[in-house]
């Protein structure tokens, strides 16, 4: 390899992209083409980064079979970046195994490791803690150690296990300066900004306050009842009732935990799990049919029992029920959580992520837009969505899965 090609492998390295720039701009040989293409991503130019690696893999040829297959895991790596998350998985598995067995364990692993951050960016978290169990990053270079370490940190926060996520972002820390890239040191310090930030809100009795993420661990073991409007689920210690498919059920039982030990009106429960504004026997017959099937769900955890205005909550085994909400109400926060990490989605990539269908993705969208709160770039398949940062509303940290797009 020529001087030239090491000087500017060595500046990108650094996380300096112009000084590669400055040493391949002009060269169109598969080297530079690949170096090109990695330097133009650092800058956030991902469309012709893209185009670029791929020029280097057709130049490369069918004997550099290593060398492709680093082309494959940098095109992943900026399909991650850019949020496009139909890219071809099985593309980048092909090129891990290849680099495997052309002894390349580094690149190897930093493929293995890419593969994880998309797992924990679509809610896949069980897969990717057992894929990164097969990982040991002793013998990886600083910047890939950071890499590793904010995977472990991203799950441990999404657990949530506060001070497991707080171990690994120091690790990720001492590897990010060792490495000495501006971009990943700030990396690190906006995924230890999480821990800071308000994650969820608690209703109890009829008070309110902000959570951090390491009060909602310990709320996890609390005897209290747990109405989780983050998740969608009903739970104690001892047990948990999902009810994220059943949103009408759900929106009972948190009228009820956020009134206990009160109880509510039957014309407020049908205006919070039907939306009517005025009552008739119709409302009342569905309110009592919906009661019923909500009492069969929570029969392990709670008593629904009646009163006389209404309807109230009676926990079996808990000494207190507590309502767990996101920060702020927001129908449409679960987009918007996905949105506020900066980046440019798309409606079919935040179908994937979200596990919902792209025309629901849409219409939230469209909504989002009509109330000023995202901004579309570009148009048709090239259309992205973004938004600030939105730190008072929900993370991605709490989300339901699936995406109930209602």
């Amino acid at each position: 390899m020529d001087s030239l090609i090491t000087a500017a492998a060595h500046a990108l390295a650094a996380g300096d992209p112009l000084g590669a720039l400055k040493r391949v701009a002009l060269r169109d040989d598969a080297p530079a083409l690949a170096l090109r293409g990695i330097a133009m991503a650092q800058l956030g130019d991902f469309v012709r980064a893209k185009t670029l690696l791929r020029s280097a893999a057709r130049a490369f040829g069918s004997r550099e079979a290593a060398a492709r297959a680093r082309c494959v895991v940098a095109e992943a790596e900026v399909a991650l970046a850019s949020r496009d998350l139909s890219w071809p998985v099985k593309a980048l598995d092909a090129a891990r195994v290849t680099l495997e067995e052309h002894g390349d364990r580094v690149n190897a692993a930093h493929a293995r490791c890419l593969e994880i951050r998309r797992l924990i960016l679509i809610g896949r978290f069980d897969e990717a803690e057992h894929r990164l169990a097969t990982l040991d990053p002793t013998p990886f270079p600083p910047a890939l150690r950071t890499a590793h370490e904010l995977a472990v940190a991203g799950i441990a926060m999404r657990r949530p296990r506060t001070q497991a996520a707080e171990a690994a972002l120091a690790r990720a820390e001492h590897s990010a300066r060792q490495a000495g890239i501006p971009a990943l040191i700030a990396e690190v310090e906006a995924a230890r900004l999480v821990l800071k930030t308000p994650a969820a809100r608690l209703i109890e009795g009829g008070e309110e306050r902000l959570l951090l993420l390491a009060d909602v661990e310990a709320l996890q073991t609390s005897r209290a009842l747990v109405v989780d409007a983050c998740r969608h689920v009903v739970r104690d210690p001892d047990a948990t009732v999902s009810l994220a498919r059943r949103p009408v059920l759900f929106a009972l039982a948190r009228a009820l935990g956020e009134a206990w030990p009160g109880d509510v009106p039957r014309e407020a429960l049908v205006a919070r799990a039907f939306g009517a504004r005025q009552t008739d026997e119709t409302h009342r017959a569905r309110l009592r049919v919906e009661i019923g099937r909500l009492r069969a769900e929570l029969g392990a955890l709670a008593e629904v029992t009646a009163t006389k205005r209404g309807f109230t909550l009676a926990p079996r085994q808990a000494a207190t029920v507590v309502v767990l909400a996101r920060p702020a109400d927001e129908r449409h926060a679960a987009v918007l959580a996905f949105l506020s990490d900066g980046e440019a989605w798309s409606s079919s990539a935040l179908a994937i992520a979200l596990d919902a269908g792209q025309r629901t993705v849409q219409r939230a969208l469209d909504s989002l837009a009509a109330a000023g709160k995202v901004r579309s770039l570009g148009r048709g398949r090239a259309r992205r969505w973004t938004t600030p940062p939105v730190l008072e509303l929900t993370t991605t940290l709490l989300l339901p899965t699936p995406f109930a797009g209602r």
